[in-house]
């Protein structure tokens, strides 16, 4: 007799299933220690450069203007209204040349009223001096009367004592022409003192009044001077800038009016960023670019302060200036600072706050792509830089700012 077997049921499907979840469970694992990839860089958008060794010469630059090496303000000496304009900016004016003419009514009266004053001290000087000669005079010739009073008490003294002892007259009368002759001699040395003590006095009083005289003729000076400056005049020969006043306006005192300038006598004035001035010092040659031609030129002074970020420095001109070397005009200049051989360098890159140790990108050797490594940098110039270790000479690398792949350690380059 036939057994009846019950079918089995088939496991493919299981096996099936496991299988993928093991697949999809093993891909998994190996994707996630795959590296992300690298971002990608246009070379186009990038500067790269090659490290070299060479010998470096060391610039820092900056931009100025040129200006002239003496200026020389005219500033009112008074408050004054402006009355006649004789000359205008740029032209050239010789020395003593009258610029403008300027009025105070009130100023001529002071200067008036201090000459007065100077008149009416020298006249009590003279009275001073008349009144102490006579009053010197009128003294002496009481000392002298004293003298003649004193001699004759002096022999009425000495005749009275010859006279007792002859018993022409009393011992008591006597005694008074004795009495008589010691007060003479003490009203004449009284008198006497009093001459001395006189002629000391005169010569005191004297130069107190004439002191006073003194102050109030350099006063009187000082108000006629002042009155001149009215008419204002070229302190010197030169080309007048500045001149910018109307008729009729009222100058305050100290106000600037213009300037004198000599244009042949021009130096540049740089204005060279602080971190990099430290090493700017007094004599270092210099090229200013007028961008019309260049010059060179010598550091003179370095501004102890930074302002608002840069050291002003300022360049003597030692050639003759290009065509168009004016007064306040923009200039570039290159100051050198010193002459680095055989080093290793490369240019500068961008982003890089100068020594240090700082990351750079790497070009491989095939050009396609760049990797990160450290690098230390030295000193630095305009636009070079020395590469104290990191990198060897013939070494490519991405000067351009690379801060967009901060967290990426490698890129590809297309």
């Amino acid at each position: 007799m036939d057994i009846v077997r019950t079918p089995q049921k088939s496991n493919r499907k299981a096996y099936i299933i496991g299988g993928s979840v093991l697949l999809v469970a093993v891909s998994t694992a190996l994707l996630s220690k795959l590296e992300p990839a690298a971002p990608t860089v246009e070379r186009a958008a990038v500067l790269i450069d090659s490290v070299r060794r060479g010998d470096v010469v060391r610039e820092v630059r900056g931009p100025g203007t040129l200006v002239p090496e003496q200026i020389r303000w005219i500033t009112a000496q008074a408050s004054a209204r402006v009355e006649r304009l004789n000359s205008e900016s740029g032209r050239e004016v010789s020395a003593d040349q009258i610029l403008l003419e300027l009025s105070n009514p009130d100023l001529q009266i002071q200067t008036m009223q201090a000459e007065q004053q100077v008149r009416q001290a020298q006249i009590d000087l003279l009275n001073l001096r008349t009144n102490l000669r006579s009053q010197l005079l009128t003294q002496e010739g009481t000392v002298a009367s004293m003298r003649t009073q004193l001699v004759n008490a002096t022999q009425e003294g000495a005749a009275a004592d010859s006279l007792v002892r002859l018993r022409l007259i009393s011992g008591f009368e006597a005694s008074n022409k004795r009495a008589s002759a010691e007060e003479f001699t003490t009203r004449y040395r009284i008198e006497q003192e009093r001459l001395d003590l006189m002629k000391q006095a005169i010569d005191s009083q004297i130069s107190v009044q004439a002191s006073q005289v003194v102050q109030l003729e350099a006063i009187a000076a000082n108000q006629r001077a002042r009155l001149r400056s009215l008419q204002v005049r070229a302190p010197e020969t030169g080309v007048l800038q500045d001149l910018t006043l109307q008729l009729g306006q009222w100058v305050p005192e100290g106000t600037t009016l213009a300037k004198v300038v000599q244009p042949g006598k021009l130096k540049a004035v740089l204005r060279v960023p602080e971190s990099q001035a430290k090493d700017v010092t007094i004599g270092l040659p210099a090229m200013i670019d007028t961008r019309n031609g260049t010059v060179a030129g010598r550091v003179v002074r370095k501004d102890p302060s930074a302002i608002s970020g840069s050291v002003t420095i300022d360049v003597a001109l030692e050639g003759p200036l290009p065509a168009g070397a004016v007064p306040d005009l923009s200039v570039d200049g290159t100051i050198q600072i010193e002459k680095l051989e055989n080093v290793i360098f490369s240019g500068r890159p961008a982003m890089t706050g100068g020594t240090g140790m700082v990351s750079l990108f790497k070009l491989d050797a095939g050009g396609d792509a760049a990797t990160r490594v450290p690098v230390e940098l030295g000193r630095n110039s305009v636009n070079t830089i020395e590469i104290i270790r990191g990198l060897a000479p013939g070494d490519r690398i991405i000067l351009s700012d690379m801060s967009a792949f901060a967290t990426a350690d490698r890129v590809r380059i297309r």
